[in-house]
């Protein structure tokens, strides 16, 4: 596990009521062993392993492989081929700049650029609050330059006002407000 996650799970010590990491991998590996046998699994169980550990990285792909009884390598190469599996720590909130075509001209590229100074990132902020992805298209064409905050769609975004924008998900908690 990389050290930003480390940093941000529970140790089971304290009484927060978090899960710690040993917790959560028992959690997978029930999951797994539950489905062990069934022919054609390894994408339900792993969209469950993502959703309990947050993302797959190696150690979540072991641990499901050896439940399965299937290859390590077989697993990765799902993991790997899927784009809604992570094999890295994901914020709450996803935010996606379209670059395509119509937003690419009318100023997607400074976007990605104010987005990425404010959040000091190319992918997960520190805190996790947000992972930060460019998409080819969002298909919002008419809308651009346009770019997305989980399932919200922004319409012609001026980069001067992302601090705003931004600044809804960062209070109550990271709920947007």
């Amino acid at each position: 596990m990389n050290k930003q996650a480390e940093q941000t799970r529970c140790q089971g010590c304290c009484g927060c009521g978090q899960e710690s990491e040993a917790q959560l991998l028992e959690r997978v590996r029930q999951v797994a062993r539950d489905h062990r046998g069934k022919e054609g699994c390894l994408i339900q169980v792993l969209h469950m392993a993502q959703s309990i550990y947050g993302y797959l990285p190696l150690e979540v792909q072991r641990v499901v492989a050896d439940e399965l009884d299937i290859p390590v390598a077989q697993v990765s190469g799902v993991v790997t081929f899927y784009s809604f599996f992570s094999t890295q720590p994901r914020g709450k909130h996803t935010i996606r700049v379209c670059l395509g075509t119509a937003c690419y001209v009318r100023g997607g590229k400074k976007i990605v650029e104010r987005l990425r100074e404010l959040l000091g990132v190319g992918d997960t902020t520190a805190d996790r609050l947000f992972t930060f992805e460019v998409a080819r298209c969002i298909g919002a064409c008419g809308l651009a330059p346009a770019m997305s905050i989980d399932d919200t769609v922004y319409k012609q975004v001026d980069p001067d006002k992302l601090e705003n924008i931004l600044a809804r998900y960062q209070q109550e908690g990271g709920e947007e407000a």
